[in-house]
């Protein structure tokens, strides 16, 4: 059983270029992503930013359609607590009809923006339903299954799809572990922006162990890893720049990663609430392909997942290509197979076991995705 790889694309804008060009790119990254055989390609939702080009992944999804063949396309994720779950279902049973079998449905816990467009976004919204709600009444209407103690009963999420989006959570902390585990679906955790392997490993040992299988479904994990993988971890070092992971936390216990310095303070600004900001260093495996392999497969050792979600933050776009590359050309390497295939049988995700040009790019960590 091969480690899967899949690739997440925040179509980043870099300073003087347009969103147009940064979209440009992202086609360009997908088209590149199923050349090479990933497993999946994502878009993220992000709100009131001018680093990030991507606020409406369904759209962006259905263009990306248009481009290629085969890859699965999807949303890493759409941050449902702002929506209806009726138009969400609405817009991914047209995505799923017009790619079937190609549609993933990423959902969020993040605002993915400010508190001033959190607030746009839920404009005349009703009263806050929980997370855990909103993905139940989703999966609902995705599968035209709405209960017959719905007071909606009878509606459908139109155009009703044979082959529906398959629904994951996404998440950054052990909540996010617990929702996805009672509503039997797949796990998604972005290391890339907790940064703490341990809370990782933590949190994906609670999904498995509290995992409901009423739903027909077993544990499915994924974890979200940053990485640079270049000709040598003198290039790499290089291209990882000296970029800083930021993170604001709340008085009501909320932690939000943004861009920069610069970002978190005028997050502070808009909320009302009071904050402090912690500045640490980013977790990006970097390297060499053996060094990048070599961390990997000790991250798949320690969290038992058979898939990573992979992005790299490089502004140089053919290094950023290369990297991808490289990544791909470390895992079609079939030597470590039989062992990951034994580990992951066995069910113990501590010994991997579990479920199955001139080098001056610059490493940006963006905002958040989950």
């Amino acid at each position: 059983m091969a480690i899967k790889l899949s690739i997440l694309d925040q179509t980043p804008i870099y300073e003087g270029e347009t969103a147009a060009e940064a979209f440009q790119r992202t086609v360009r990254l997908a088209q590149k992503a199923e050349e090479l055989g990933y497993t999946r390609f994502w878009v993220s939702e992000h709100h009131d930013s001018g680093v990030v080009a991507g606020s409406s992944p369904e759209v962006l999804i259905a263009h990306l359609l248009a481009k290629t063949d085969r890859i699965r396309l999807g949303s890493g994720g759409v941050m449902l607590q702002h929506y209806s779950p009726y138009k969400v279902a609405e817009n991914f049973n047209v995505l799923a009809s017009l790619g079937p079998g190609r549609i993933d449905l990423g959902i969020g816990r993040a605002p993915g923006g400010l508190p001033r467009s959190t607030q746009a976004l839920q404009q005349g919204g009703a009263d806050p339903v929980s997370l855990t709600d909103k993905i139940t009444e989703l999966r609902q209407y995705i599968h035209n299954r709405l209960e017959e103690d719905h007071p909606l009963y009878g509606l459908r999420a139109n155009p009703v799809t044979d082959h529906p989006a398959d629904l994951y959570v996404l998440g950054t902390s052990a909540a996010s572990a617990e929702i996805a585990a009672e509503l039997g679906l797949p796990y998604v955790f972005s290391l890339f922006i907790n940064g703490d392997p341990d809370t990782a490993i933590q949190a994906l040992q609670a999904y498995r162990s509290n995992f409901n299988d009423t739903f027909g479904t077993k544990p499915q994990a994924i974890l979200g890893v940053s990485v640079i993988a270049a000709e040598s971890d003198e290039e790499a070092q290089r291209l990882a720049g000296d970029h800083k992971l930021v993170k604001i936390h709340l008085e009501s216990g909320r932690t939000i990663t943004v861009s920069n310095l610069e970002h978190a303070q005028e997050f502070g600004s808009q909320t009302k609430e009071k904050f402090t900001i912690e500045v640490k260093e980013p977790q990006v495996t970097k390297g060499s392909i053996e060094k990048v392999k070599k961390e990997l497969l000790e991250l798949q050792r320690a969290t038992g997942v058979d898939e990573f979600i992979v992005i790299t933050a490089v502004e140089d776009f053919p290094r950023r290509l290369r990297s991808f590359e490289l990544l791909k050309e470390a895992f079609n390497d079939t030597s470590d197979d039989d062992e990951i295939e034994e580990n992951v049988l066995a069910g113990n995700p501590s010994s991997g076991r579990g479920e199955a040009d001139d080098g001056s790019g610059k490493h940006r960590i963006v905002e958040p995705v989950i």
